[in-house]
């Protein structure tokens, strides 16, 4: 039976855990916090249970996927909830939009506004879902780890079919005229931290499969998703050992041999690393010969992904106005979309709202209402950013002034009874995210499939990797299906 030892409990870990458990090999998890998780975890405060970032769950059937891999009961350890309201859209102007899981409902809305918009919208959702159905039996369940699997007709046709060179923001525009549509559209597009003015038109499969499957909502909040793997993990027979920091991942001669760290060495067959790709790269393997072309130069020039500011608010009061799922448009919609892609914070900043204590009233302790803000902002990669108190608690003040302009929480500041953040300091101090970047390297067309670093390592033997920079990309779902890629290529490779 083969020794695993995974470095990092984050959703990739510790799905990548279960599923060598199931096939028989030995288990061990290396985390350096005190709770398992990554950036899918949990803020405490007398009672609150705010989730720390992850909150949309789509595509619940990869969610539930890992339970049937593990032959376990999925209903045993999560309550997964359908929303009816996928998302509540608020703008400037004092209008709001509710768009709906029941795409007919949507639809209905739409035609309200126009009566060629219900149509246009359908029409906008179904291309791209097709893209997503191409991407996903081409590319996301693929291993890309040779040629081969780009280099050949089918692969090559799928890929002409996707035009993946044409923008978000082109694509978007030739189905919706309307420009109210347009930019919730967008903003979704957001998700994985890239301009959608600026890059592939692909990603509008975000606000597809949303549509298509719904929105959904785990009770607990995202954390305890993380917990019942956490759960599984220990019934199977894993190892997880938590304030542990790795600080070298030991090769000899080519060979992977384990993971030195704070707590002494563990030695094993097959090393799966869940850090954060280009962290690791810099600081977990010492020698070049060893990184396959990702030196440290080679790092440095890699395309980042955004950052993101994130507020957590305790209110004294229950705001009938919001959903679960809310998001709020400022005015100069592409300036300020586009202003941390270019090293600035937004001015009007657009910006996402996550309230679970609409529907789930055990995160609440002493708060009546909790509720995360997500704001996009740089990563660190940009220094002429200091994120201090000051800087944090101006902005703070300009997404809470935005968010009074909401009819019915023209009073929210003074009902505010908790108040903390998540900046992109703390990403990469608390995390080890590279340059506080929220979702790994980007998501442009230089940086996907094939050329994404890869799940196996060429140069190191029994070496793997998983993660928001790794194929087939970030995002929670996606690196659920990426820990399949994985220990489908560790059964092949053994």
């Amino acid at each position: 039976m083969k020794e695993v030892t995974v470095i990092g409990a984050g959703i990739g870990g510790l799905t990548t855990g279960i599923r060598l458990l199931k096939n028989g090999y030995r288990v061990t998890i290396l985390e350096k916090e005190s709770t398992v998780g990554g950036k899918i975890n949990q803020i405490k405060n007398k009672g609150d249970k705010f989730d720390l970032t992850a909150s949309i769950l789509m595509t619940p059937q990869n969610y539930i996927e890992i339970f049937n891999y593990a032959n376990k009961d999925y209903s045993k350890y999560i309550d997964l909830v359908k929303l009816d309201t996928m998302y509540k859209v608020f703008y400037q102007d004092n209008t709001n939009y509710e768009f709906y899981s029941d795409i007919s409902k949507t639809i209905k809305f739409l035609e309200g506004i126009n009566v060629n918009l219900g149509i246009d919208y359908l029409n906008y959702i179904s291309n791209s879902y097709r893209k997503y159905i191409l991407s996903n039996e081409k590319f996301l369940n693929k291993p890309m780890e040779n040629l081969k699997e780009i280099l050949n007709f089918e692969a090559i046709k799928t890929a002409i079919k996707l035009n993946p060179m044409e923008s978000s923001y082109k694509y978007t525009s030739r189905y919706i005229k309307d420009n109210k549509i347009r930019e919730f559209l967008l903003f979704q597009c957001m998700y994985i931290g890239i301009d959608p003015y600026e890059n592939s038109n692909l990603y509008t499969l975000i606000p597809a499969i949303s549509q298509i499957y719904g929105l959904w909502y785990i009770k607990g909040g995202m954390y305890s998703y993380i917990k019942s793997l956490e759960k599984l993990v220990i019934e199977m027979g894993g190892k997880i050992y938590k304030n542990t920091v790795v600080d070298e991942i030991i090769i000899d001669d080519g060979i992977v041999k384990g993971a030195n760290t704070s707590e002494g060495k563990y030695l094993s067959d097959i090393v799966v690393c869940n850090a954060d790709f280009p962290y690791a790269m810099k600081n977990l393997i010492k020698l070049d010969v060893n990184k396959d072309k990702y030196t440290d130069k080679k790092i440095d020039k890699l395309k980042l992904s955004c950052s993101t500011l994130i507020i957590y608010l305790g209110l004294n009061k229950n705001y009938k106005n919001l959903k679960v799922n809310n998001i709020y448009i400022g005015d100069d919609f592409k300036e300020n979309i586009q202003a941390p892609f270019k090293g600035n914070l937004p001015n009007n900043p657009s910006f996402y709202m996550y309230c679970p204590s609409k529907i789930d009233h055990s995160v609440c302790g002493d708060s009546k209402e909790i509720l995360n803000i997500m704001v996009r902002v740089p990563n660190l990669e940009y220094e002429n950013i200091e994120w201090n108190e000051k800087l944090v608690k101006n902005f703070r003040d300009k997404v809470i002034q935005s968010i009074t302009k909401i009819k019915g929480m023209e009073d929210i500041e003074k009902n505010i009874i908790y108040e903390n953040y998540l900046t992109p300091k703390n990403m990469e101090k608390k995390f080890n995210a590279y340059k506080g970047c929220a979702f790994g390297i980007a998501h442009n067309i230089s940086q996907i499939g094939f050329l994404r670093p890869h799940i196996k390592s060429k140069s190191v033997k029994n070496l793997y990797f998983i993660g928001s920079s790794t194929h087939p990309g970030n995002g929670a779902s996606v690196i659920i299906k990426g820990s399949k890629l994985i220990v489908d290529e560790i059964i092949k490779n053994s």
